[in-house]
């Protein structure tokens, strides 16, 4: 796998974690356990015992540390083995690789490259499930396809009016006109007004005038989508000549999903989302409604991208051909091989 591994992954939602029990998680095919330590803090060891490489993640929770529960070694959270059953001197080669992980956001994020380049102020400035602002929904999704596949998906909406024709109904827009894209210094930004929308049936609020859309978010490395997008008075769009609105400014429909795709092995991914209300725009019920439409939304696209990677599996010489919306995608997978070259450099010369 292609993948930059100076970054900082989304290994779980936090409460999926809990307290006495090892989560087994891979990443980048790599085998992981997360565990709570005495005082809840999570830590993150290599999932295999040093002894008869039984996973550690059918251990027992001991404290801060983590016992095998084939022959009892017992585990730090740094990774080294504190005790060996039967024996008093442990070998100082005893020891797993321990990830370097920061719990924020509502997701328990892992640093699967250098730990010494390790910098929290990496984590995407992403919304938790208990942001007072927000009523979000969660959830996540498996997909038997590899990472970069779902990656292009979110870097290209111009799908949303073909695979999701039933869920989101988007009409023409999305397909017909090129988004706003600005290169970050770690992701792209994408931005995107439609003009002079119909009111929809339902609308909460200045009863049947139409509206200029918004909707503008950051992906960003390795793989997390920040996605704010709103409803504001027509005219909105000129006078901030196709740039990013004042929220507050919104008529209705201010939102906020999240989204991160985690490379899991070669073939399967595990894909974290959130999305909801702000809460001057709607409450649980809109909440509900949201999650019931996005359940909907991606299930078309694990369908599609699922297919895609059955087509590439079975005619491996096939190229694709870009088209104009591939923009994005190439200057996001640009960005990442940039990475994963400096990272081979660095690498070699240590």
């Amino acid at each position: 796998m292609n993948y930059a591994r100076n970054a900082w992954y989304v290994g779980a939602w936090s409460h999926q974690v809990e307290a006495g029990t090892p989560f087994a998680m891979k990443i980048l095919n790599e085998r992981i356990v997360i565990y709570r330590q005495a005082n809840g803090t999570p830590a993150a060891l290599e999932d295999r015992c040093v002894h008869r490489m039984a996973p550690l993640s059918l251990g027992r929770c001991e404290g801060d540390r983590l016992r095998c529960m084939y022959h009892g070694l017992l585990f730090e959270p740094d990774g080294r083995v504190a005790q060996i059953p039967g024996q008093e001197i442990v070998p100082p080669k005893a020891r797993v690789r321990a990830y370097p992980l920061v719990e924020r956001h509502s997701w328990i994020w892992i640093w699967m490259g250098d730990q010494a380049l390790a910098d929290p102020e990496l984590i995407p400035a992403a919304i938790g499930l208990d942001h007072p602002d927000y009523i979000l929904g969660h959830g996540h999704l498996d997909y038997a396809a590899e990472a970069r596949l779902i990656n292009d998906n979110l870097c290209d909406f111009s799908h949303l009016t073909y695979v999701h024709a039933k869920s989101f109904q988007t009409g023409p827009d999305h397909a017909e006109s090129l988004p706003r894209i600005t290169p970050l210094k770690r992701g792209i930004r994408f931005e995107r007004w439609v003009r002079n929308v119909a009111a929809r049936p339902g609308r909460s609020k200045q009863d049947t005038a139409p509206t200029d859309n918004f909707g503008g978010y950051d992906f960003l490395l390795p793989g997390v989508l920040l996605m704010w997008s709103g409803s504001f008075p027509v005219g909105t769009a000129d006078f901030y000549k196709d740039g990013a609105p004042d929220y507050t400014k919104a008529i209705e429909g201010v939102t906020f999903t999240s989204q991160a795709v985690t490379p899991m092995t070669d073939r399967a991914s595990r894909y974290f989302f959130s999305w909801g209300p702000h809460r001057d725009h709607g409450d649980e019920v809109m909440r509900d409604g949201l999650m019931q439409l996005a359940g909907m939304a991606f299930e078309e696209d694990k369908i599609m991208i699922e297919a895609q990677q059955r087509v590439i599996d079975e005619t491996p010489g096939a190229q694709i051909m870009p088209i104009a919306h591939d923009k994005g995608v190439t200057l996001f997978n640009r960005l990442v091989e940039h990475m994963v070259r400096s990272e081979g450099t660095a690498t070699a010369t240590t």
